[in-house]
């Protein structure tokens, strides 16, 4: 008699362990096997069936599948239960090398061409074209949720995200008139987010918004008898918040301490100074039609600048000499101002910090708030050398993906593991991962109300230090633990409860409405539940798919109780009431404002 194991694989993946079993059941090796069962189920109203044949064929295992849901959660900006189940056939590997593959439309030119075909509604709905302002960015804000609802370019979008949260420029500052500067420089950060950093680094300190966000668009060389000397801004931000950080660090993240145990500077004041210098001379490249004559030069205010053009180097308004960079580079006088730049940049990818600074802050941004010293470590070692390459964004962006930290099991129970969700990525987790109610094929929103209440949406930061700090420490708890809680910074009381009215107006009808334009008289786009509808009929059933979608796998015994039961209590007979609607709307509102959901372990 032939006599058969059944294991069960609950999250850690087959490649980390030393040998790959294949043949056990519940892996879909279920041939020549019959299953006879005293009874098998069915009910009225339901497709599915209990099949006996299901105990050991691996349909009713959904650990890959939840696997694969918390990968996505990572990854992406949320994906519905269908995608799920296709990445979760092949390899993580696999999906990401195809992400790599898929091009991206201009968000830039999004931007214009959303403005447009705005003005034309505006006007065909009776307003005077002269009263509509762009592009802006509202048409900005438009053109990036078009750009990410149904989309194919997933992990291109969340890197961008993640990177415009290290290099930040925000709309919400003297940029918010520029909408297509805003698309073009978020064009520069999707671009460049499988590419090489060193042309990141290089490209956004030439982006004219970056120029007019931190000050070094005409920045001119020094002239002491009128008191002019080199703006400061950027030349401090591109080592404190893009490259080097305040101090030297190992390559596991830890700051490297001194004989008297304290941390070491990583420059000071005289480098912001000779920093300063190698970025004067930059000025527009092309202007704007204008009404006055105006043309390229140095000294053009960014207003008749073309934005979405990279600054040019005006040498004649380029601070000559040499220049002492870090770690003793010297950057010899007489050559071009662009070669200065360039030999900068190259002297902040060869530091030594920066490698595990950009693989921290990326890590906290996709994984977790507090990796390990070792899962930096491995990080920085890909960003150092890769293949003979410093700076390989692909491998760097794999290897955090795919590291055992992000995908072993044994971590998500680690206390110090996971990571709050912001609230914005919370926002489109809901519009990606249900169906929405839109017949017009415009997914344009303005995020207005959403950013009222929670202060987020993209290039929306209040400051070029983001909408919160990766050293942030929430409370005394954290501190005893040595522990971080970036996200937390904005989770305030009043943030908090902002989130959740946000919440109740996207499950409430008839107030549910995810997408809203400004001065268009567009239908707005609200939740769709009819597919959900479907597994409303049973309380646990509806809250198990909920499950699979937004808390991948890890809601609690307790919680998943009390929003079952709180479904489960909604019934009656009254035909004017749809039942199984309401009971999505409050098994989604109960879900969305739990910490299980909240919390990526």
């Amino acid at each position: 008699m032939k006599k058969h194991l059944l294991f069960f694989f609950l999250c850690v993946p087959s490649y980390f362990f030393s040998q790959e079993y294949s043949d056990y059941l519940g892996a879909g090796h279920s041939n020549g096997i019959t299953v006879t069962s005293s009874n098998e189920q069915s009910r009225t109203n339901w497709r599915e069936t209990a099949s006996a044949a299901n105990t050991v064929n691996g349909n009713g295992l959904d650990a890959r599948l939840l696997e694969t849901s918390r990968f996505l959660a990572q990854a992406t900006f949320g994906t519905n239960l269908d995608y799920i189940k296709s990445v979760a056939k092949n390899s993580f590997e696999d999906w990401i090398d195809n992400q790599f593959d898929i091009s991206s439309p201009s968000m830039g030119q999004m931007t214009d061409d959303t403005y447009n075909q705005a003005l034309v509604i505006f006007i065909a709905n009776g307003g005077n074209h002269k009263e509509y302002s762009g592009p802006n960015s509202t048409h900005f804000n438009y053109a990036w949720w078009q750009s990410n609802i149904g989309n194919n370019d997933l992990l291109r979008q969340r890197i961008a995200l993640a990177l415009s949260e290290i290099f930040v420029i925000s709309w919400d500052s003297n940029l918010s008139d520029y909408g297509v500067g805003l698309g073009d420089y978020y064009d520069v950060l999707k671009d460049n987010a499988f590419g090489n950093f060193r042309d990141l680094l290089l490209d956004i300190s030439l982006h004219p918004m970056m120029g007019g966000y931190l000050s070094h668009y005409n920045n001119p060389k020094s002239d002491p008898e009128e008191n002019v000397h080199p703006d400061e801004n950027f030349a401090r931000e591109i080592m404190q918040l893009f490259t080097i950080g305040l101090y030297e660090l190992n390559q596991d993240g830890s700051y490297e301490l001194d004989i008297n145990g304290d941390r070491i500077p990583t420059y000071d004041n005289d480098d912001i100074k000779e920093f300063a210098k190698i970025f004067t001379g930059l000025g527009t490249s092309e202007v704007e039609k204008n009404e006055y004559d105006i043309v390229p030069d140095f000294g053009v205010g960014i207003n008749f600048a073309r934005k979405n053009i990279p600054m040019v180097m005006y040498d004649e308004w380029h601070e000559p000499g040499e220049k002492k960079l870090l770690n003793g580079k010297i950057v010899p006088a007489g050559q071009s101002g662009m070669k200065d730049i360039e030999d900068a940049i190259d002297n902040l990818l060869n530091h030594k910090n920066t490698g595990p600074f950009i693989s921290l802050r990326l890590i906290q941004q996709l994984v977790k708030s507090n990796p390990s010293p070792a899962y930096v470590s491995r990080i920085s070692n890909v960003f150092n050398n890769y293949k003979g390459v410093r700076g390989d964004m692909k491998a760097v962006v794999k290897a955090i993906l795919l590291d055992e930290e992000a995908r072993s099991c044994s971590w998500v129970s680690d206390p110090s593991s996971g990571k709050l969700i912001a609230p914005m990525i919370r926002y489109f987790n809901t519009t990606r991962q249900l169906d929405l109610d839109n017949d017009n094929g415009l997914y344009w929103n303005s995020g207005r109300d959403f950013f009222r209440s929670t202060g987020q949406l993209p290039l929306g930061s209040p400051s070029v230090f983001n909408f919160y700090l990766p050293e942030y420490v929430p409370n005394s708890e954290f501190a005893d633990l040595n522990l971080k809680g970036p996200e937390f910074e904005i989770h305030t009381s009043a943030a908090s409860l902002a989130y959740i009215n946000e919440v109740n107006s996207w499950t409430n009808t008839p107030r549910n409405s995810m997408l809203q334009t400004h001065n268009l008289d567009l239908k707005s786009t609200p939740l769709n539940f009819e597919k959900l509808k479907y597994y409303a009929q049973d309380g646990e059933v509806l809250v198990n798919m909920l499950d699979k979608l937004f808390t991948r796998g890890q809601l609690s015994g307790e919680t998943k109780q009390i929003i079952v039961d709180a479904i489960e209590a909604m019934e009656g007979s009254n035909q004017n009431i749809d039942y199984m609607h309401n009971r999505v709307r409050l098994g989604l509102f109960l879900i969305l404002t739990s910490p299980d959901y909240v919390i990526l372990k």
